[in-house]
Parts: structure tokens; C-alpha cells; sequence
């Protein structure tokens, strides 16, 4: 019988549990509505409005529907308008481009409304994430833990930033650990109920990113070692037991967790095109059409079971999933422009997201990391049964295989965050610390929790371009990386409230980079003097439309870095694209003091004609006598 003490402390763990819960609702409702749409958000919640109102899944096919339908539901309700008039079924094209900026462009300014309340819709995706971490740690190893690894989660900047966008990275990480927690209990006790639960969050997790497909051979290889000179029942700790059952009724299981995760991946996409026969199929890449370049591959698309014996074998998944592996696969095929530490180049590195997860993820929660580690190597009290190390630990390091291998995009390290909650799940082992009579290991422990905690707050709401003290802060997050890691488009607001209250840089120049309108957010853009770098497109550009001059800036930092690929908002709905690389340059930007910051992605500048005069007699430009009204 469970005594008071014991179920007070059980209460305890339980409201701050809750408590939790709350704070991470407000920090995750507050992102979502100071910060204005990222770039690709533009994109999800018109395909998300698609497949709700037409029943379609061919806009955005790289990624499975759930996320952006969730997000959809609540804008779908609105008054909003959609706009189809660039659609296009075809599965070599990605027409969610154009019916994004039709579909930004009909709403208007309400547009920034509505990406808010689409983001809202998704919380409770990332509450679920904090639950089961919570509950999956207090079952390993007590309500502390459970404490702990709900924090690290919580205030983690990538759950922040990620959870308080529509893009369903973070969103699958919370589904994903579910699915994995839903499996775990099955293989405790195999029983028929808890396969059909987990096969259909299996089903669930899947159908927010194909990242996940990996849980599919990792439940094989952990059922075989749960199985593993597995005897009779055991118990470890008491509240953990592997019940023994047949292993025939176990496969048997097995199989139907298979099914059903795959009846829900079909029921998600309104089982569209289930069945198609695998060789009508049209494919774009090197695996599946057979080629042995991209340029062999024609450009109708290619087949490479065309003619076989397989051609006929009905395909039992919707065809937008199919042809989304294609499609994403095709961009790791072709090698895209990739950026690290200040450098550019057609595909990534095999290091990029170890390098991003060590500088994103706070340097507290390293030390409890290394911590961990190093006890659970040195002694016994911090390991529970070996099953249930290797079940958190695999999927981190399988992930990080799987990331490491495929070099072709090295530009988004948000990539990696279905493995964070396995890890910190696992490092809140660390409260262990507390049976040693080591006072300052203890005091260690806590300094780091705190430092994890408190890095992060620091630096909130501005989590997107989060980096560690290893690289000096978020301000130098674009030195090493951009985009989804440093600037994505999500400071345009903060900047018109910034000129709201500084009218004297009312004709200030902006260099933005994304997809969204800035006249949405109220802002007119005239953009600055390029640079000389070397881009054949401004050659004949005189010399006193070039490099810097006097007067207000605003730069977004990924230009400080060279621009390329990267194109600048035109300010009038469409962009100026570059026509070769390297892009749109504002890198001499870096040579002035910087007037503001805003949110760490955009540099105010006000640049007298002394300052200007000094810079151009550096790059061999002539000098300015008079500041000329631009």
C-alpha cells in the first residue's frame, strides 16, 4: 500500500507537472504571436487549407499532411480566402509555392492572423512531447526524473522556436516520442489493446514527417533485443516488468501494430490513390528511377520497375507519400546550397548537425549530458535494465547516422529534433546525483539545470537563431549557420514596431529575405546598395549605386554572410532573384558598428558619410561629397 508520503511527493511531482504544462502553453502561445510568418509557413498553411478543402495531398508532398491540417482547422473555420489559380497535381512540381503567395496575397494583412492562429492549433501537440516525457522518466526512474526531463524539454530553444511555428518538425518529436513510449509499454506487457494503441500513433507520428519512417526497422531490432535471453518476468525498477507471452502471439502483434500504423497513414491521406500499381509511378530521383545521374533522369520522370515483374504490385500507401520520399530524396540527391561557419556550397557536411545540436542546445543541458554518461559508465545506480538503455539511446544514435549520411542539404539542423526528447528522457537519470554523499557533485548537477533553464529564458522569445556561449551567443548564430537556425523571416514585426517609435529612420533601406509581403506587416521597402562581390548581374551598375552609403538600414543577417543563394523582397509581393552566386551581398555591412538589433536577425545601421567615405576607400569606390537623397 502506497503510504502518504508517497503519495503526497506523487501529488507534488504531478502540479508541477502541470505548472510546466502552463508555462510552456504561454511561452509557445507568445513566439507564435510577436514573431511574423517564417518562410516556409507561408507555404504549409495554404497546402494545409488544401487538402481540408479540396481533399488533396499534392501540395507540399515533401512532408506528410498532419501538422498543417492541425494547423489548417482553425483557419479553415475563419473567414479567410484561398487562392488555387496556380495548383498543379503533377508530382514533379512543387506548385505549393505559388498558391502560397496567391494565398498570402488574397488575405491580405489578415494573413499574419491567421498564421497565429494556425500556430496555436499545434500546441498541444508540443504539451503532449512534455507529458510523455514526464511520464516515460518518472517510470524509468522516479518523479524527479520526470522533472527533469520535462524541463530540458520545456525550455529546450528548439522546442520553443519549432513549436511555435506550423512547420512540424517539433511537433513530430513530441509525436514521435509518444509512438516510441506507446511501443515501449506494449513490449512490457505484449498485449492485443496496447499494439493496436501503439500502431495507431505509429500510424499518427508517421504522417507528421518521414524522418520517422526509421521507427520502423528500429521496433524490429528492439523487439529482437528485448527478447534476448529474455526469461520468465522481471521487474526493474518495480514499476517497469517485461511479461513473458508466446513469441508467435508477440509477431502476431507485431504485425498488426504494422498494419494498423499503416491504415492510419492511409485514413490521414483520405486514402487517396491507395493501391496504385507501383510502376505508374513517375519519379524523380536516382534511386527509384534507376539512373545513374540526375541528368539521365528525363524530364517526365522515370520508373525504374517500369516493365517488371513489380509494375502491377498495387502500392497499400496514398501516392503523395510515395512520391514525397521521391520528391524530399531528390533535393538530397542533387546536393543544395549549403551554408556552415560562414561558408557556402552545393551540398552539406557529414558533421552539420552534430556541429548545430552542439551549439543550439544549451551548454547546462551538455554538462548534465556528460554527467550522465559518465556515471552511467561508472557505476550500477545509474543504469536501469540494459533493454531500456539501449531503447533511448538507439533511436539517438540511429538518427544521427541517418542525418550524418545524407550530406545533400546541409541548412536545417531542425532535422535532428526527433531526437532530443530520447535524450533528455534518458539524462534525467542525472537526479540519481542526490543519493551520493557528494555534495558538490549535487550542487554541480543543479547549476547546470539551471544554466540550461535559464540560457534559454534569456534569450527568449528570440529561440530561432538560439545559440550557446561555445560561439558567444545568439548574436553570432549567423556566423555559423542561417536560415531555420538563425534568420527564417520571423522579425518583420518587431521591425515596423521598432520604426514605430524611431520616426527619425522613417526612410530607412531594408534588405529582407523570404517570402512574405513586408507591406503585409505595414512596411515599404527600399533596398539597399548591393555589394561588389563579384556578382556579374550589378557589373554595370555605377559605382555610386554601389557598396555603402549614407543613411538608416535595416540588414537581414543572412546577407551580412555573402547572400547566396538567397534572394531580397522586392517590396512590392515578388523578390529580386540573383542570377548567380553570390547572391544578394550586404557583407560589407560587417565593416560598421551596429546602431539596434532586432531579435537577433536583423543589424540597424546608421551610417554617417564619414563612416561610408572610410569603408569606400577601402573597396576602391569613389567617395560620396554630398549624401544624395535615394
Amino acid at each position: 500500500m502506497p503510504t502518504d508520503l508517497t503519495l503526497n511527493r506523487k501529488t507534488t511531482f504531478n502540479l508541477i507537472c502541470l505548472l510546466l504544462l502552463a508555462v510552456q502553453t504561454v511561452l509557445l502561445a507568445w513566439s507564435g504571436y510577436i514573431h511574423s510568418p517564417t518562410h516556409l509557413e507561408v507555404f504549409h498553411l495554404p497546402a494545409g487549407l488544401s487538402h481540408l478543402e479540396l481533399s488533396r495531398f499534392d501540395l507540399y508532398r515533401v512532408n506528410p499532411p498532419l501538422v498543417r491540417m492541425v494547423a489548417a482547422v482553425p483557419v479553415w473555420l475563419s473567414p479567410h480566402h484561398s487562392n488555387y489559380a496556380s495548383y498543379n497535381r503533377d508530382p514533379l512540381i512543387r506548385a505549393e509555392y505559388g498558391v502560397g503567395i496567391d494565398t498570402m496575397h488574397a488575405n491580405g494583412k489578415r494573413f499574419i492572423w491567421l498564421i497565429t492562429l494556425a500556430r496555436w492549433a499545434c500546441i498541444p501537440f508540443i504539451l503532449l512531447g512534455s507529458w510523455i516525457c514526464f511520464l516515460w522518466a518518472r517510470q524509468l526512474y522516479g518523479g524527479g526524473a520526470a522533472v527533469v526531463a520535462m524541463l530540458l524539454w520545456v525550455f529546450c530553444p528548439y522546442v520553443i522556436s519549432q513549436g511555435s511555428v506550423i512547420t512540424p518538425d517539433a511537433h513530430a518529436a513530441a509525436l514521435g516520442i509518444t509512438a516510441a513510449f506507446l511501443f515501449w509499454k506494449w513490449l512490457k506487457k505484449p498485449t492485443l489493446m496496447l499494439a493496436v494503441v501503439a500502431g495507431l500513433f505509429l500510424g499518427i507520428a508517421e504522417l507528421s514527417k518521414f524522418t520517422l519512417l526509421i521507427f520502423y526497422p528500429l521496433g524490429v531490432v528492439t523487439w529482437l533485443l528485448f527478447r534476448v535471453h529474455h526469461r520468465g518476468t522481471v521487474c526493474y525498477p518495480k514499476t517497469v516488468c517485461y511479461q513473458k507471452t508466446t513469441r508467435l502471439r508477440e509477431i502476431a502483434m507485431g504485425i498488426v501494430i504494422i498494419v494498423v500504423s499503416v491504415l492510419v497513414i492511409n485514413m490521414g491521406y483520405d486514402f487517396e490513390d491507395t493501391l496504385k500499381p507501383l510502376g505508374d509511378y513517375r519519379f524523380q530521383t536516382k534511386l527509384l528511377t534507376g539512373e545513374k545521374t540526375l541528368d539521365d533522369i528525363p524530364a517526365v520522370g522515370g520508373n525504374r520497375f517500369a516493365g517488371t515483374l513489380l509494375a502491377n504490385v498495387p502500392v497499400p500507401l496514398p501516392a503523395n507519400f510515395l512520391s514525397g520520399i521521391d520528391q524530399q530524396r531528390k533535393d538530397f540527391e542533387t546536393g543544395l546550397s549549403s551554408y556552415l561557419c560562414g561558408k557556402w556550397q552545393d551540398g552539406g557536411w557529414w558533421y552539420f548537425h552534430l556541429f548545430a545540436l552542439l551549439i543550439k542546445i544549451p551548454l547546462g543541458t551538455w554538462g548534465l549530458v556528460i554527467i550522465a554518461t559518465c556515471l552511467t559508465l561508472a557505476d550500477l545506480r545509474f543504469r536501469t535494465s540494459w533493454r531500456d538503455e539501449v531503447f533511448l539511446l538507439l533511436p539517438v544514435l540511429t538518427m544521427l547516422v541517418v542525418l550524418s549520411s545524407q550530406t545533400g542539404i546541409g541548412l536545417h539542423s531542425r532535422y535532428s529534433m526527433p531526437l532530443l526528447p530520447f535524450l533528455f528522457i534518458w539524462t534525467s537519470k542525472i537526479v540519481f546525483v542526490f543519493q551520493y554523499r557528494s555534495k558538490l557533485l549535487c550542487n554541480v548537477a543543479v547549476a547546470f539545470l539551471l544554466w540550461s533553464v535559464g540560457s534559454s529564458l534569456y534569450y527568449f522569445p528570440h529561440e530561432i537563431p538560439y545559440c550557446n556561449e561555445l560561439v558567444g551567443g545568439s548574436q553570432n548564430a549567423y556566423k555559423y549557420l542561417v536560415k531555420s537556425d538563425s534568420s527564417w523571416g520571423q522579425d518583420l514585426l518587431l521591425l515596423k514596431r521598432w520604426l514605430d517609435v524611431h520616426p527619425e529612420a522613417s526612410e530607412i533601406h531594408i534588405a529582407h529575405c523570404g517570402p512574405l509581403d513586408p507591406r503585409l506587416v505595414g512596411l515599404e521597402i527600399l533596398l539597399p546598395p548591393v555589394g561588389i562581390n563579384g556578382e556579374e548581374r550589378f557589373e554595370e551598375l555605377p559605382v555610386d549605386k554601389l557598396g555603402p552609403l549614407p543613411g538608416w538600414y535595416a540588414i537581414d543577417v543572412c546577407f551580412l554572410q555573402g547572400g547566396d543563394p538567397l534572394s531580397a523582397t522586392n517590396g512590392r509581393g515578388g523578390w529580386i532573384e540573383p542570377s548567380g552566386k553570390p547572391g544578394y551581398d550586404y557583407s560589407y555591412f560587417q565593416k560598421f558598428e551596429i546602431t539596434d538589433r532586432i531579435g537577433y536577425t536583423i543589424n540597424i545601421y546608421n551610417l554617417s558619410i564619414d563612416e561610408v567615405n572610410t569603408v569606400r576607400a577601402e573597396l576602391g569606390l569613389p567617395l560620396i561629397v554630398n549624401q544624395q537623397n535615394r
